[in-house]
């Protein structure tokens, strides 16, 4: 189960870790390190090194947007000794490939993402397949070419998450992704005032017409009439 503090906030560590030894009595839990700007906050090294701690927490999905933050939590991982039990996921959306491609190294322990559980993957998740394939073979040739990759994506992640606007319009970004693709008939979200932000929509534009590389349109559109049967 993937583990949220959001509600617990205003409460000490130690009540947050009690809490989440008490859940992992009965489930495995996955930690979650949720971005501030959208109901997360900071939590500190030792939190970190104490759940690495509990023998029934089986991964830990790392998404602060920060890379002080996120630091902290690959060398509590690595100082807890369970790096190798406990399974790491980024969900840093503006830092995705260099996460994946980094190998953390704290004074001979060596930590590295497993995968991503990212809010950008629901688009264009062909090419992501791809690209973490890409990185999984590390091979030397293609390292310039992902550098270069993992900038693009930042800049089109910046156009669908909407940090200028603090986030506001990150989901109505993904909607309309996926609504040019054909896989929605609209953008409209639960909340009828969740609408892309001024200027987004030109944002989404320009980073479609810069990267077609990180986009799948041409698999979904193989299958798209097979997907909506």
């Amino acid at each position: 189960m993937l583990l949220s503090l959001a509600d617990l906030r205003n409460e000490p560590i130690p009540t947050l870790l009690d809490h989440a030894r008490s859940i992992s009595s009965t489930i495995p839990i996955i930690g979650f390190y949720l971005q501030p700007s959208v109901g997360g906050y900071v939590l500190p090294y030792q939190f970190w090194r104490e759940l690495a701690e509990i023998e029934n927490l089986v991964a830990i999905k790392i998404a602060p947007f920060n890379r002080y933050q996120t630091l902290e939590v690959m060398r509590a991982v690595a100082d807890s000794g369970r790096a190798q039990e406990i399974a790491l996921y980024t969900g840093n959306d503006d830092h995705i490939l260099l996460d994946l491609m980094t190998e953390f190294h704290f004074g001979g322990t060596r930590v590295r993402f497993a995968g991503g559980l990212l809010g950008q993957w629901a688009v264009w998740t062909k090419t992501a397949v791809c690209h973490l394939e890409c990185i999984k073979r590390r091979s030397q040739n293609e390292l310039d070419g992902l550098l270069t990759l993992s900038q693009q994506l930042t800049d089109a992640n910046a156009a669908i998450f909407d940090p200028a606007n603090n986030f506001r319009g990150c989901i109505p970004g993904i909607h309309e992704i996926l609504r040019r693709q054909g896989l929605l008939e609209g953008r409209w979200c639960l909340d009828p005032d969740e609408e892309l932000s001024p200027g987004q929509t030109e944002e989404i534009d320009r980073v479609c017409q810069a990267y077609p590389h990180l986009q799948d349109n041409t698999f979904v559109q193989e299958h798209l009439d097979e997907w909506l049967a």
